[in-house]
């Protein structure tokens, strides 16, 4: 067993791997949440520690099952970030491939962490029935208010649009080998929810609120066992544009030793302008590229990422990208100067930039691919609806809606 302690409750728990899980008495769907990948980050794990506990007590009915999963134990019993590497960036497809194939290289204590966490959800992957879904919860060094972050597969951002906070979608972009993106590589609805600042009381009661939605949203729990519209008012008055859907623009990546300071009292969602100065970075001033908003600003002494810029997407162009993406359009992608397929899978692009310069991000986005640089002339690009498991999702409410 593991000691988590919160400066929020001034309280002690002590957690394993598996923090609760729970059988239905009925068929339905499996729910995992994870939470503490991070270990300054415990308001998830008290949060699922308080439902599993409430539903067990109360004997609320459940279809389907639930697991509620600890993520870092050992950086979680230290209140650090991770012990030698980040748990949330070792996910990339490389390293499950040695996972996989147990060739895994740099054992490490984090690597002990991520084995076991693999381990435990590929064998509820293999044991239970789906449809399946996967919450991973977090918090942030600054001050704000919840939001989702998502990786824009059309099943994602159908599940996700039920919930009243704001949407992020493209982060995989910008993030290598987040739990998340390995997760959604498997096809399943996968996504985050951040519920507030590292040691803040109202990201213990946000998280309780999402996860009691989420059982909702799933079907696993029915609207009349709990005080639904409670939890859901909680989360819908935190924020001021609970409907707004944004995309991360710009990464500002923190480099092996340097000197990295946010300027102080920014919070996420906080408008920037051009020019504005966000940061010093040894001895030099950051200033923001274009006007748009601040997204996980770092006041935290570990991780690499010193903030995201982020700007509202359009509601024209999401309806554009799930018309192209039902249609099937990218087919023809290939067809067009610059642009080949990589393998006989058609699941990944790669784009001559240098040919192809008509094309920009967003209109691969649009067609439903994530990009990454190759050099400085070439791009791939990987189409995030190939994996999609829609049709083990059936006929659930959320679908036909």
């Amino acid at each position: 067993m593991t000691k988590v302690f919160s400066k929020a409750l001034n309280k002690t728990i002590e957690v394993s791997r598996i923090i609760g899980e729970i059988k239905g008495t009925q068929p339905g769907p499996t729910l995992i949440f994870t939470a503490g990948i991070h270990g300054n980050e415990p308001s998830g794990i008290f949060a699922l520690h308080k439902v599993i506990n409430e539903i067990k007590e109360k004997n609320i009915p459940i279809k389907g099952n639930i697991y509620a999963i600890s993520g870092n134990l050992t950086a979680l019993e230290n209140g650090s970030r991770y012990i030698n590497q980040d748990l949330n960036r070792m996910w990339t497809s490389e390293r499950m491939q040695q996972i996989k194939s147990g060739n895994i290289e740099k054992v490490g204590e984090d690597t002990i962490q991520q084995l076991n966490i693999y381990n435990v959800i590929n064998n509820i992957l293999t044991t239970e029935e789906g449809p399946f879904y996967f919450m991973d919860l977090h918090t942030t060094s600054s001050e704000t208010i919840p939001f989702l972050t998502v990786n824009d597969s059309l099943i994602n951002r159908k599940f996700t649009e039920q919930y009243p906070v704001p949407l992020i979608l493209g982060i995989e972009e910008y993030l290598d080998g987040p739990l998340l993106s390995y997760i959604n590589e498997l096809g399943y609805v996968a996504f985050g929810f951040e519920g507030g600042q590292h040691d803040s009381h109202s990201s213990i009661e946000n998280h309780i609120a999402f996860i009691y939605q989420s059982l909702v949203f799933t079907e696993a729990v029915s609207k009349e066992e709990i005080d639904f519209q409670c939890y859901y008012d909680l989360l819908a008055k935190t924020s001021f544009d609970s409907r707004n859907i944004y995309e991360i623009y710009y990464h500002y990546r923190i480099k092996e030793d340097e000197n990295f300071t946010m300027k102080p009292g920014f919070l996420n969602f906080q408008r920037i302008n051009k020019g504005q100065e966000l940061a010093d970075s040894d001895g030099e001033t950051i200033t923001a590229k274009k006007q748009g908003r601040i997204l996980m600003p770092q006041y935290q002494s570990q991780g690499d990422d010193g903030y995201f810029s982020i700007r509202k997407i359009p509601q024209v162009f999401l309806n554009l990208s799930s018309f192209f993406r039902k249609l099937r359009f990218d087919k023809l992608l290939p067809i067009m100067p610059g642009v080949s397929w990589r393998s006989d899978k058609k699941d990944t692009l790669i784009v001559n930039r240098k040919i192809a310069w008509l094309f920009a991000k967003q209109f691969f986005h649009l067609m439903g691919y994530r990009s990454k640089k190759l050099d400085k002339t070439h791009l791939i690009i990987k189409n995030r609806e190939a994996a999609s498991r829609k049709n083990e999702y059936g006929t659930v409410m959320w679908l036909r809606n």
